[in-house]
């Protein structure tokens, strides 16, 4: 097997150093809950009576008799989600393959699951970070019934994998397997959507062009076709070892994603007590989460993962930093051209390599830890590629070659040497800026500022011409603390016609912008945030600011001093802007953690009763 690169292994090494003690005691909770039998042999008869009540007479049968292991699912299904709505059929279809191989299997309880696609610049998008700790608290309200020896996780979207995750880790006792439903075929060209945006912004053409664009490109059921959060979720999952081989990219409705789903079910039930018992809490470790943040990196991924990946491995026991993500970066080359980083879809590549390609590339290189564990094994034999032989599921080794180098390129010969993540430091603070799809001559912008405290007030200004000129838009009181941290991404579409008028233009902010993002260099996740005393509350309209993506600094050039001794702006929450559910959530503002951290309502690293 090949040696894994020095840094890789400086990183996994150091953060196991670091999270000696918060793993120590991680470990102790899962492994005080191994089971001994199936779980429901603990519960007492009218306990197992209630929780067989509902069931087909074949399986209540076997519930009742305790010799068959019995598989949990948590399902996030929705017919408004688009790549959610073919989870309709799933439970079906995962009672029937778990009868097969002599197990059982119950819709354990449903999440909820928000699109960001129809929230993105709306007043429910201050929800949605927050979805993730939702939707892992009702997770584990639904495994809590401890009738389960495994746990099948139906989830693809944005928060909804995260949170999903979360509660596996929770649950770590137990075997974990994720299923995808896939994504929708390709519609109209996401350049070319992109650019009816920003027409639209600039009052070239009307609304009904625009409709006609947007329903042109989410157009069925299936996973939204860009590389945004929902799409780098998937990725995550296969780097993980968390799925089936192959599972991310095929699309809903055909027979292999079908033998994919029913290849799910029969997993898992292996993985149980009296089978091949793999509890998913000591399976994922260290290798797991550096593995991670290199497939973010090699695909050019959701800048969302810098705060999805430190709050996913804190349920696991592991403190991740951003010196974590910066180091893996600086050794990960960048592989996959992917929209917004290119003009292709997740479909072209598929069809050009996919997943097998990228693992079996990252792999050969180094710069996976083929020793990591996942689902089918060591992470070595997860590089591979689904296939139908004689109408059952088989697989086959993954492409030796790119089938379009414009899209997926080997490691000997990537789009760039480093990943496309950085860090960003200085004295406005630290965050993190997404490089994969930022032109060179773009990435180093020097511009007085513009202060918004709003998105809002920035579409406005933008509106009455009040931006074309070189400028830094600072959009500040966007993290969790202030308004739940909304994605930015609505003002996409005027910082890219400002950009396409040749002016020089950058965004800094304590906010964060959607997984779709990246044309516009943009300093994000800025900390600590301005709601909380940070920086950004002292900036001031015409301070010039400086953000260098090539060294990884965040400057503002005015004198420290003075810079210091300003009153800073107070953040002063819009008593009419409450209803729609925001004022529900005023717990979790209070109590989010640190963006760099994750933005979590949960501290897995407070000490017992602390």
């Amino acid at each position: 097997m090949t040696t894994l690169h020095p840094k890789l292994k400086e990183v996994t090494e150091r953060i196991e150093a670091r999270s000696k003690e918060t793993r120590a005691a991680y470990l102790e909770l899962i492994r005080g809950r191994k089971p001994d039998g199936f779980a429901r042999q603990k519960l007492a008869d009218g306990n197992l009576a209630h929780a067989s009540a509902g069931c087909a007479v074949m399986d209540k049968t076997q519930l009742l008799g305790a010799s068959w292991p019995n598989i949990g699912v948590i399902t996030a299904y929705n017919d408004m989600l688009s790549a959610h709505a073919p989870y309709e059929h799933y439970p079906e279809i995962l009672r029937d393959e778990a009868r097969k191989v002599n197990a059982t299997a119950q819709v354990a309880g449903g999440v909820p699951a928000m699109c960001d696609g129809v929230t993105q610049g709306q007043q429910g998008m201050e929800l949605s970070l927050f979805s993730r700790d939702v939707i892992a608290l009702a997770s584990g309200v639904s495994l809590s019934h401890d009738m389960f020896d495994g746990a099948l996780h139906l989830g693809i979207c944005d928060k909804i994998v995260p949170g999903l995750m979360i509660a596996a880790l929770r649950f770590g006792w137990l075997p974990h397997v994720f299923v995808p439903g896939g994504p929708m075929p390709s519609g109209l060209p996401n350049p070319e959507k992109q650019r009816i945006r920003q027409e639209y912004a600039l009052g070239k053409v009307g609304r009904d062009a625009l409709l006609k664009a947007e329903s042109e490109s989410y157009h069925s059921p299936g996973t939204c076709t860009f590389y945004g959060t929902a799409n780098s979720n998937q990725m995550l999952m296969e780097v993980m070892g968390l799925h089936i081989p192959g599972a991310a990219f095929e699309n809903p409705g055909t027979p292999l994603r079908e033998a994919l789903t029913r290849a799910a079910v029969r997993r898992v039930v292996e993985l149980t007590v009296k089978r091949d018992y793999t509890p998913m809490g000591e399976m994922i470790d260290a290798r797991s989460w550096v593995n991670a943040m290199v497939g973010l990196m090699a695909t050019g991924g959701s800048t969302n993962h810098a705060l999805h990946i430190p709050a996913m491995a804190a349920a696991s026991g592991y403190q991740i930093t951003l010196e974590d993500f910066e180091d893996v970066s600086a050794v990960t080359p960048l592989l996959c051209r992917i929209y917004p980083n290119g003009p292709a879809d997740v479909n072209h590549f598929q069809a050009a390599g996919g997943m097998s390609f990228v693992m079996k590339e990252l792999l050969e290189a180094g710069l996976l830890n083929g020793e990591a564990k996942g689902v089918m094994g060591p992470l070595s034999e997860h590089a591979k590629e689904p296939w139908l032989k004689d109408g059952e599921l088989a697989f086959r080794k993954a492409p030796e070659k790119s089938g379009d180098l414009d899209i997926v390129r080997p490691a000997s010969d990537p789009f760039q040497p480093e990943g496309g993540l950085r860090m960003l430091d200085g004295p406005l603070g630290r965050g993190v800026i997404k490089v994969s799809s930022v032109k060179p001559d773009r990435m180093v912008i020097e511009a007085p500022a513009r202060v918004f405290d709003t998105q809002e007030a920035l579409k406005e200004a933008f509106k009455n011409g009040e931006l074309d000129r070189d400028v830094v838009a600072v959009v500040r009181f966007q993290g969790p603390a202030a308004n739940g941290m909304p994605e930015l991404h609505a003002l996409s579409p005027a910082l890219g016609a400002l950009q396409d008028k040749g002016f020089r233009v950058a965004l800094v902010t304590d906010g964060r912008m959607s997984g779709a993002s990246g044309k516009i260099p943009a300093a994000i996740h800025v900390g600590p945030e301005a709601a909380r005393g940070g920086a950004l509350a002292r900036v001031q309209d015409g301070d010039v600011i400086r953000l260098d993506a090539e060294t990884g600094r965040l400057d503002i050039q005015v004198p420290e001093d003075e810079f210091n001794a300003r009153e800073p702006a107070v953040y002063r929450p819009n008593i009419l802007g409450q209803g729609l559910g925001r004022e529900m959530f005023a717990a979790f503002r209070d109590n989010a953690g640190r963006p760099e951290s994750g933005g979590s309502l949960f501290d897995f690293f407070m000490p017992a009763g602390g």
